[in-house]
């Protein structure tokens, strides 16, 4: 079945990533309209320290405005969010984020397994997860519970991967949906913001 014409419309994307996959990130936020509607919740390994650049960098490809959340911020369509440097970032029940600064999780804060399971417990069978380039296992465990809930899965082609540790580990735990190049991610988004636009005006909200 096409995933695209699932009855249950998807409610939210969420993304992991670490070692070589901020240029595939950034040509997915540069290919997405402004007018994208889901919201796009992104958890990137990135330096500890470094508060400022990252975002930055982002923003200067994206056609849509990446902002940190701050903690309990609603989480609203049409915007993209990355974790903050050295913060836990967790979907809470009633839409919103939780930021903490717990003890590591697979060697990282932000956790992208937190990010993915937290958001798996919320959205269900109405979230995307994507996982892309990385070098270590983080993002596995919250694919598996994403499937767990229903959503669907993809994970960057390993072959193209800078890094492919991230979505081989992935694909170890669970079996994922769909393994497809940035290209091909990217294409998928731009199907699902069509369907989405399609189905909006009938929606009561």
């Amino acid at each position: 079945m096409n995933p695209v014409q699932n009855t249950n419309q998807y409610k939210a994307i969420v993304i992991g990533g670490s070692a070589g996959s901020f240029q595939v990130i950034n040509k997915i936020l540069n290919g997405l309209p402004t007018d994208f509607e889901l919201p796009i919740i992104m958890c990137l390994h990135r330096l500890k320290h470094v508060r400022q650049g990252f975002v930055e960098a982002l923003n200067l490809k994206s056609s849509i405005t990446v902002e940190e959340p701050d903690d309990k911020e609603p989480i609203r369509k049409g915007k993209i969010y990355l974790a903050p440097a050295n913060y836990h970032m967790l979907v809470e029940l009633g839409n919103s984020f939780a930021l903490s600064t717990d003890e590591m999780v697979n060697h990282s804060r932000p956790s992208i397994d937190l990010t993915l399971e937290s958001a798996a417990y919320v959205y269900k069978n109405k979230l995307i997860g994507i996982l892309l380039s990385g070098a270590n296992k983080d993002g596995a465990l919250g694919m598996k519970k994403i499937k767990d809930w229903g959503g669907l899965t993809i994970v960057q082609d390993p072959a193209e991967c800078m890094i492919d540790t991230m979505p081989t580990s992935a694909m170890k735990v669970t079996q994922i949906d769909h393994v497809w190049p940035v290209q091909k991610i990217l294409q998928f988004l731009l199907e699902v913001h069509k369907q989405n636009k399609k189905i909006s005006p009938l929606m009561s909200k």
